[in-house]
């Protein structure tokens, strides 16, 4: 690689998931031009060997800000202390600090489903101000965008956090309409499933979190990611027929679409976090 291309690699993003995690290198205008997918260690001290290891495989090491996205709920912002994780066997690390380290670059850490949000919410800020994004997988996420900026407030704890009324009980909303507990009633995952019946019975499902979100954050648009979000075309309908349901004067019901970059949209949400809050971290180096 010459000199001239070794520059245009800047930053580093990071998805640490449950089990697996994502590292990518984007150049200065946001693009990736490496990436390597390795092992989500539970003993925390061995997943930092793991992480130095995969990083001194990448080409360009020369970062000037990394970003980091964490499975909520647990993250203290302003010390950078991941606290606890529904994912994670981890508790008071200070992953912020611990990477700085590794990497003796600027590091900024953020909830991996609004980190994802705000990726999608760049994309369509031509067209949308205030995105929803929900995030349907293992279990719920989502998180708030409003004019490009995350609401920090918002989604931290996901859909165990929303209690609704299902078979006559107050349940959290992720036990009965994510994709664990679709696998649970159904036997099969959502790429597996192709009639209309057992879809709209899964989007009624959905419907009722997604009809309390929509009156908290009200909205211009919901973005559907996660596993189950990325076969959004099958359910499309049925769900948009479910929420028209439940239309009230008061609230209007947000345009529905899926996510544009599902698979890598923390890594992309890392990149344009640390650009907001690095915002001369290129000139710096």
């Amino acid at each position: 690689m010459s000199a001239n291309a070794k520059l245009l690699i800047m930053y580093l993003g990071i998805d640490i998931g449950g089990t697996k995690t994502l590292i990518a290198s984007l150049d200065e205008s946001g693009v990736i031009k490496e990436s390597i997918k390795f092992p989500t260690d539970q003993n925390y001290k061995k997943f930092l060997k793991d992480l130095a290891e995969q990083i001194d495989k990448l080409e360009n090491k020369d970062f000037h800000a990394v970003g980091v996205g964490v499975p909520g709920p647990g993250i203290d912002r302003a010390s950078g202390t991941l606290l606890n994780s529904s994912n994670l066997a981890w508790h008071n690390v200070s992953l912020q600090d611990d990477i700085e380290d590794l990497t003796r670059t600027p590091v900024a850490i953020e909830n991996d489903a609004k980190l994802a949000a705000l990726s999608e919410a760049m994309v369509i800020k031509d067209q949308y101000q205030n995105v929803l994004y929900i995030t349907v997988s293992t279990g719920i996420g989502y998180a708030l965008v409003v004019n490009q900026q995350i609401d920090v407030n918002i989604g931290d704890g996901g859909g165990r956090t929303i209690l609704l009324e299902h078979e006559g009980k107050s349940v959290p909303w992720e036990s009965f309409a994510s994709g664990k507990a679709i696998v649970e009633r159904y036997g099969k995952m959502a790429k597996d499933i192709d009639d209309e019946e057992t879809w709209e019975a899964i989007s009624r499902d959905l419907a009722k979190g997604f009809v309390e979100l929509i009156a908290i954050t009200e909205p211009e648009v919901i973005v559907m990611g996660g596993s189950v979000g990325h076969y959004f075309d099958k359910y499309k309908k049925p769900l948009a027929n479910e929420l028209k349901k439940y239309h009230v004067p008061l609230i209007k019901m947000p345009a529905l679409v899926e996510a544009k970059r599902p698979e890598q949209a923390v890594v992309y949400g890392c990149y344009d976090f640390i650009k907001q809050r690095f915002p001369n971290a290129s000139s710096n180096k």
